[in-house]
């Protein structure tokens, strides 16, 4: 699997085929200026809550691309009723198959400890996570969320070879909680996400990759249309 990071909790997964966005919040993102949404020409769109800077370029994307939404419930129904289609509404405890041409990706949607609404106020529902698992690799995005109990599990059932996990404090898990994290979830490769955006979520790089290394694992702290290859 492909991974390329468009900023803020916004990837690109590629597996053959399937082309999975997630979380794309791209416009918005002054620092993301660079990335051509027109580009992506995803094949699935993956929500895992509803918060503004998580779907703002959901719609435009979906329309232009015709690509699947899967997000929960609440969320799905509400792009759902402006129109988008299709749409498959989904809550933690869904284990789903994503396919176009000869490629298919599993996907576990996992809980996560956080809150969402929708940008015109509307109840989000529950916010989620998912475990994609390709041919190659198991890929956690954990979306935002906070050290949870539900990491063991994860690690546990699924055994992530990659955690893309929020690092910013202030609104998810901080990077003083990935070494448990990375405990829990039987993982040493951690991608940072949710992370310098804006000033309540600003880090010390250094610190960071400092912090991950002394427990044992490996930090990458990708640019904007930065790609880490899975596999290798």
């Amino acid at each position: 699997m492909i991974l390329t990071y468009l900023g803020h909790s916004c990837f690109l997964a590629v597996s053959g085929d399937v082309r999975v966005l997630l979380d794309p919040f791209i416009t918005p993102n002054g620092n993301a200026s660079g990335v051509d949404i027109e580009a992506l020409a995803p094949t699935h769109v993956l929500l895992t809550h509803g918060h503004e800077d998580h779907v703002a370029d959901a719609e435009v994307i979906l329309r232009s691309s015709g690509a699947e939404l899967v997000a929960p419930y609440e969320v799905a129904m509400w792009f759902n009723a402006k129109g988008v289609e299709p749409v498959r509404p989904i809550n933690p405890g869904a284990d789903i198959m994503l396919s176009h041409g000869i490629s298919s990706v599993g996907v576990r949607v996992v809980s996560a400890a956080h809150s969402s609404t929708l940008p015109d106020g509307s109840a989000g529902g529950v916010a989620c996570g998912y475990v994609m698992r390709s041919e190659d690799a198991v890929v956690y995005h954990a979306g935002d969320t906070d050290l949870s109990m539900e990491m063991e599990l994860i690690g546990r059932h699924w055994t992530p070879d990659v955690a893309i996990l929020p690092i910013g404090g202030t609104f998810t898990m901080g990077v003083a909680d990935v070494p448990a994290a990375m405990e829990m979830l039987r993982c040493r490769e951690v991608v940072g996400m949710h992370f310098d955006t804006f000033p309540p979520i600003e880090i010390d790089h250094g610190e960071a990759l400092r912090t991950v290394r002394d427990a044992g694992g490996e930090l990458h702290l990708l640019e904007i249309g930065g790609v880490l290859d899975t596999t290798n």
